[in-house]
Parts: C-alpha cells; structure tokens; sequence
C-alpha cells in the first residue's frame, strides 16, 4: 500500500501563512463564512503551491497538514469541521492546493480533531444561549449543577484540564453523524488521501471502530485501490499504540523512538535508542513488521536543531530517520536547519515562511530520501542490531527474497574521535566484522571489506551489500 513507502512532510498552515493569533473574521453558522482571506494574498493557503517543487527536490510523497479548518486560534480549538479557516482562504483555495499536490504525485492527509472543539464552535455556543433547551446539549459532557472557569453557568469538560478546549462525547450518534459527514465533504471537495487523528490515544474504541468503517468506503485520490485511505493515530506512549494499532488505525506517532533518537545522540549512550529499535522492530519486537509514524520534530516539540547539543550529530539523527523501520516525517523548515525552542512559545515553533530554503542539511536529506525510496529493503526490511557502545551503533536492515537477500548495512559515530572496529568475540563489544563488497550510498563508492570498519568523528555510512 502506498503509506508504506511514504515519506510525508508537516506543513503547520496556521505557522506558515502567519496568521493572526485570534479568527477574527466574520462568521456565523456552520458551514459557511463570510469574506475569507483573499484568494491574491500572499499569505493565502494557495502559497502551499509554490512549494511543491522543493517538496518534489526533497523526495516527498505525501503532505501531512495540520488542522485547516475554522478555529478561534490555532487550528485546534475548532469552530466549524466544514468550512477552511478564513485566515486561511476558502475551501476552492485549499481545493486548489490539494489539486496541485495530487498533479505533483503528492497525497494529502488532513488533521481530524475529533475529540475536541474550540468555545467558538457553533454547538457549544448555543448551547450557551440556549442552555438545557438546546438541542445540542448532549454533544457536550456537561453538569448543570457547577459553573466553568468561565462563568457560563455550567461545567463541561475540557481536554486534560484545558477549558478552551470542549470534550465533545464521541458516543452520541448525532456527533459522529457530524463529524462524519465533515469526513465526507472533505472527501468530496478535496480528494484527501487520509487523516491525522489528534490524540488519538483519548479517543475510545467504539468511536475509532465506527470512524474506520465509515473510511472504508473511500480511496486514497491516487491509486483508488481498495482500502488505500490512510488512518494515522496521534499517540504517545506503547500502550496505547499497542491498543489501537494496527486494528484501529493503520499507524501511530512514535514517540519513543524520537525520544530515543535525539537523547541517545545527546547523552552518547546509543543503548537507548537501540533497545528501542530492537524492542519494537527486532526479532520478536512488538510493532515488527508494522510502519509506524517516525520524526525528529513536529509542530509540539522543539525544533530537532536546537535540541541537539552538538549540531555536528544532526546529519546523524536524519540518517537514522531515514534507515530505520517507519515512515519518515519531516517538519517544514527543519530540513534546511531552523531553530526553535519551546521555552520562546508555539509561534518560535510554526514559523511563518515566504520561501523555502536550501541548504548542505537539504542536500543530505533529499539524498536520504531518495535512497529510501529507491530501497524496499528500507521500508519492508527486517531490523537487527549488529553493534553497540556507548558511541557507536551499527545495525542492519534485511529483506528475504525468493531466492535471496537485500542487506543495508548503518554505521554511526557520535564521537569526536575515530573509531576503528576489528571483528571480536569479546563478548561485550563483540563484532562479527564486515566482509565483502559493500557500497557506499553517499559517496557511491564500493569497497572490499576484510572484517574492519573505519568510522570517522561525527560520521555515518549507509552501505549496501553489492
């Protein structure tokens, strides 16, 4: 199926087109608005387009984006499931984008967030114009016995504490009949090719299992192969990704190997991200053979080059993003080296942007990406760790055909010394040794090997058996 050779790029729309902190635009009932941002702005969401050319350099085949739709301030507090955010554009803006990616062999996936919406949303407000006579009461988890933090005379629940952000019950046959149908639309106007399921890890199973089977009636805007709609469930922790996948969703956010990427390049102890590896991928791992959702940085996180304490490692973390088991992800900007830190607010991490850039990082990602795409072995390829210290990790990837065998063999050094290994039995430290012809994919240079490798200060090679 085609998410599984995917390699998807995070555009953060409400970032990237500098809008406004607060939709201010006039706006009335669900399923409409009134004046949206104009379709000449610079800033409009059509600017997406003048990008595709830099997403087609990188070796993307698909576009995650976060939320688009109507909110009172950031894409998650949403107003109207219907409708493009007006500090956006309109919907025949974003159908325009979405027509131009699909030209450009690029698939789009499109943040649900279904667990929650904004105080703005058209239900919630009248239900507090109108009280225990709305017919939307019941939408909402709501006592009428306690007052919010906003004196609305009621109680409701907000998600994890964050009243601006209204639970909605996801048991109600009429709020699944909503949010259903804004799938629908979605479908209908803008040919998506999946979803990002916002905190997936909040939504129940009755709920997931009724979304799954409404999806599967639909495509993804490409192949039109059976069951090609794409599900990708935002999780944090093993449990629930256990819980939900692959039954529920077909991938999950993979927060513990991105944890253990960059901590492991960190603290030079690459223990941690090899157990990792092997844990989920290894002989037995408990997500083997499944393509979960890999990252170095998203919308939510600090930006992967700030994070990392020696920007020397940071070819290093985008060659292990792009050699081990899932499906790449790369956060908008990140690929040419920005910065960001969380501790400087949400904005310093969605940037507005007018132009892409290019940069030596670029170039090495564009390779890695297209060193992906052109290796089954790296989509589809068993994972075994091979050696490990603290500094040096060297793992590879294996695909058993018919009558033979693709190996890739990763080599990384996080220190600043060389490393030269010789083939061992000692046990701790023990290497087998590498031998026979193996070539390079960065320099595109063969060599023989006798047993020994040479890995450089601050280095990486990616060797393929030839």
């Amino acid at each position: 199926m085609w998410y599984n050779e995917a390699i998807f790029y995070q555009f953060y729309p409400m970032g990237i087109c500098g809008c406004a902190d607060y939709n201010n635009f006039n706006w009335q009932n669900w399923n409409g608005s009134d004046n949206p941002l104009s379709s000449d702005n610079p800033n409009n969401i059509k600017k997406i387009i003048s990008w595709i050319p830099h997403l087609q350099s990188l070796g993307i085949n698909a576009v995650y984006f976060s939320p688009v739709f109507q909110s009172d301030r950031h894409g998650y507090d949403t107003r109207d499931y219907y409708t493009i955010d007006s500090r956006l554009g309109s919907n025949e803006d974003f159908a325009e984008v979405c027509k131009a990616l699909h030209q450009a062999n690029i698939r789009v996936v499109l943040d649900g967030v279904f667990n929650h919406v904004g105080r703005g949303f058209w239900a919630f407000l009248d239900v507090q114009k109108n009280r225990q006579n709305s017919p939307y009461k019941d939408w909402f988890y709501i006592d009428w016995n306690r007052n919010s933090n906003n004196n609305d005379g009621f109680w409701y629940e907000g998600w994890e504490g964050h009243f601006d952000l209204v639970k909605l019950n996801l048991d109600n046959p009429a709020v699944q009949e909503h949010l259903f149908g804004a799938i629908k639309k979605w479908k209908d106007e803008f040919d998506i090719d999946g979803l990002r399921l916002d905190v997936a890890y909040c939504l129940n199973e009755r709920f997931l299992a009724n979304l799954k089977n409404y999806c599967s009636q639909f495509t993804d805007g490409l192949s039109k192969e059976p069951n090609s709609f794409f599900i990708l469930g935002e999780t944090i922790y093993a449990n629930d990704m256990s819980r939900i996948c692959p039954s529920l969703v077909n991938s999950c956010t993979n927060y513990e190997v991105y944890k253990g990427m960059y901590s492991s390049l960190n603290s030079k102890n690459l223990f941690e991200i090899s157990y990792s590896l092997n844990r989920q991928y290894g002989n037995g791992g408990i997500f083997k053979n499944q393509h979960l959702l890999s990252f170095v940085d998203n919308h939510d996180v600090e930006r992967i080059s700030s994070l990392l304490s020696n920007k020397n490692l940071l070819p290093l973390i985008y060659a292990m993003l792009f050699t081990i088991p899932g499906l790449p992800c790369i956060y908008y900007g990140s690929e040419w080296g920005i910065e960001g830190k969380k501790s400087n607010g949400d904005k310093c991490l969605r940037p507005w942007f007018e132009n892409p850039q290019w940069t030596e990082l670029t170039t090495l990602i564009s390779k890695l990406s297209n060193i992906r795409k052109n290796l089954p072995v790296l989509n589809y390829g068993d994972y075994e760790n091979i050696f490990i210290m603290n500094e040096q990790l060297i793992y590879k990837r294996i695909l058993h055909c018919e009558n033979s065998k693709k190996e890739i063999l990763v080599a990384l050094n996080v220190s600043e010394n060389n490393y030269y290994l010789k083939p061992n039995n000692n046990g701790y430290g023990a290497f087998a040794g590498i031998f026979g012809n193996w070539k390079n994919l960065i320099t595109d240079k063969t060599e023989n090997y006798n047993g020994c490798i040479n890995l450089e200060p601050h280095s990486f090679q990616i060797l393929e058996s030839v």
